[in-house]
């Protein structure tokens, strides 16, 4: 983490646990009706009003899901809230609330945090979710960040990744790959600036596929746009770890098969000239690259006619009988079966 000698540093140790989460909440505001109590107990209390609630929980960990070297603080906070309300949305929920819990180490004074929760804040507002509760406490290693998002719907419009029927159409939300070459050349710059400290990066050529992997956003839009079409997906799941892993989960979770089309993949100019530059096969990226955020889908064959004009949607392939397996269909019409390659949150 690169730091301004000169900038204000406060110690945490001055302000004490619960003053610490009194401090870094006190701007944050009560948006949503079932917010019955958020910080300030021993507990928050959610009222349901006759919906399902919806719980999910990611956890970041400084080395491991995140760099600072290059990862500004805010940025981060965004995105700790982000990746857990892409997990209620892809169950065609509304995200309502999230608590925040942080493992901190000595290094990060008080200011450091204060960018981190501007971070959770401008989410929270964005997203219009609200802040009710979570913890504190010090690290050893680094800062380790756990969100835990709690969202809600009505019992009917609840989707699973189990209810995909063979013959449904795959269909996928926005664009994919960005995120994983903008990794990679924030990675460049990197190594680039351990070589030549002096050397400023230029990042203008590239400042689409940086901003989906530094602050990607969650399609809550999509969630109002399908109920706007009056399409429920019979299945869908969030594209955190790569298409390949996602579509394996739908396949594995609906007992189908699938045929994706290469030549259907939606992909960014950006994200082609970047593979270029990088001599990285394009569809091999979008496939394993991950931390796109985009919806992956399936629909029922009678609804295509609502979706087929609509620019956020690609249908990029279909579903078969489980004994069919999931296969990629190349640009060659040559049929090769889809491995999970991934993002593996346990590898060595």
């Amino acid at each position: 983490m690169i730091e301004d000698k000169n900038q204000q540093r406060t110690a945490l140790s001055k302000l004490g646990e619960f003053g610490l989460i009194d401090h870094l909440t006190a701007s944050f505001k009560i948006n949503q009706s079932t917010t019955v109590k958020g910080i300030g107990d021993d507990a928050a209390v959610i009222t349901c009003k006759n919906k399902q609630l919806t719980v999910t929980t990611d956890l970041l960990i400084e080395g491991v899901h995140f760099d600072l070297s290059y990862m500004p603080l805010k940025h981060l906070g965004y995105k700790a809230v982000m990746v857990n309300v892409s997990d209620v949305y892809a169950m065609n929920a509304e995200a309502t609330q999230i608590t925040v819990s942080i493992a901190v180490s000595n290094r990060f004074p008080l200011e450091a945090l204060d960018e981190l929760y501007d971070g959770i804040k401008t989410a929270c507002e964005i997203y219009n979710v609200d802040l009710i509760g979570g913890d504190t406490t010090s690290s050893t290693s680094g800062l380790l960040i756990s969100v835990t998002a709690i969202g809600q719907a009505k019992k009917d419009d609840i989707v699973y990744r189990s209810g995909a029927k063979p013959k449904d159409l795959l269909v996928v939300s926005g664009d994919l790959g960005a995120a994983y070459m903008g990794l990679q050349v924030l990675e460049r710059e990197k190594e680039v600036f351990k070589v030549n400290p002096n050397n400023q990066p230029d990042l203008e050529p590239y400042t689409y596929i940086v901003e989906r992997q530094l602050k990607p956003e969650a399609r809550k839009d999509i969630v109002k746009l399908l109920k706007d079409l009056e399409v429920k997906p019979t299945s869908m799941i969030d594209i955190s770890d790569g298409l390949s892993s996602e579509i394996l989960h739908l396949c594995k979770h609906s007992k189908v098969g699938c045929d994706l089309y290469e030549e259907k993949i939606p992909l960014d100019p950006q994200v082609i000239s970047t593979c270029e530059e990088f001599n990285i096969n394009s569809t091999t990226v979008a496939l394993n690259g991950g931390e796109d955020y985009e919806l992956l889908m399936t629909i029922a064959q009678d609804d295509y006619p609502k979706i087929k004009a609509n620019p956020n949607l690609t249908v990029i392939g279909y579903m078969k009988e489980a004994h069919e397996k999931a296969h990629l269909i190349t640009r060659a019409n040559t049929a090769v079966e889809i491995t999970a390659q991934g993002w593996n949150g346990l590898s060595e």
